[in-house]
């Protein structure tokens, strides 16, 4: 075991032999740490949480009470072998959050990116991977082998089935069930989430060009009703466009996927 003598550990929490206790750090009231945990510099836990696992939790990270970060999969085909959990630097991690590490047969790591805020009883389910600035609105639930992108958020109480992927900077209504990829700068909404335009409130708080932004409502226009199939859209779009962002929704929509897409409608 390896406390920092620069951290604050109140004498109620339980912290096992292994465990590593960055400078800075704070554990707080009744508390459980395993011996297989990394706290990096100024992490907080606070009272009552439990980090457990293979797992490491970057700088300046918040966990709060009641939060269980590094618990088994909900897999029943994990047996027990040794997968990780690794957190990202700044996150908040709120009360009754749960993040699960991962699975041998889903590549054995779940990664939370930097400065994410998941709310209370939000879950991170074996092997899914979120971005950096992701926000998981109250009890949202993101199933194991997910990818979220970078800037996304998902509204209250909403669902993320298995495998599916959600681009970057998109945003998912609450109480939605998504069941389907989600191009980036997507807009999601309805009990059976369907896409229902582009995320233009998100574009234009990131200061994104209007000209851009022009170029992507073409182009989500040109996906929803243009000539062929959804795919043979996006490759004409992808041979035509010089906007790096509708680049970036056709090289989504064409890369690897084991779910199907929400197309426009």
């Amino acid at each position: 075991m390896t406390i920092s003598p620069e951290a604050k550990v109140h004498p109620s929490a339980v912290i096992e032999q292994g465990a590593t206790i960055g400078a800075g750090a704070t554990i707080g009231p009744f508390c459980f740490v395993g011996p297989d945990v990394v706290l990096g510099t100024g992490v907080h836990v606070k009272s009552h949480a439990v980090v457990t696992g293979v797992t490491e939790v970057g700088p300046d990270t918040v966990i709060f009470p009641f939060a269980t970060v590094g618990e088994i999969p909900q897999d029943l085909k994990f047996k027990g072998e040794k997968t990780r959990l690794i957190v990202g630097a700044r996150c908040r991690i709120r009360e009754g959050a749960t993040l699960n590490t991962g699975t041998e047969g889903g590549g054995g790591l779940t990664r939370v990116g930097d400065d994410c805020l998941l709310m209370t009883g939000a879950h991170v389910g074996h092997d899914a991977v979120l971005g950096n600035r992701v926000i998981l609105a109250n009890q949202v639930a993101i199933a194991g082998h997910c990818v979220i992108g970078d800037d996304v958020i998902v509204g209250g109480l909403s669902g993320i089935h298995q495998f599916v992927r959600v681009g970057h900077g998109a945003i998912i209504g609450a109480v939605t069930m998504v069941t389907n990829d989600v191009l980036p700068y997507g807009l999601v909404q309805g009990p059976r989430g369907i896409l229902d335009g582009l995320n233009l409130v998100g574009l234009k708080r990131r200061g994104v060009e209007r000209a851009d932004i022009t170029a992507m409502r073409a182009a989500y226009q040109m996906l929803a009703q243009g000539e062929g199939s959804f795919l043979d859209r996006a490759r004409r779009l992808a041979e035509e466009t010089e906007s790096n962002y509708v680049r970036e929704m056709t090289d989504f929509i064409l890369s690897q996927s084991d779910r199907s897409f929400l197309a426009p409608k």
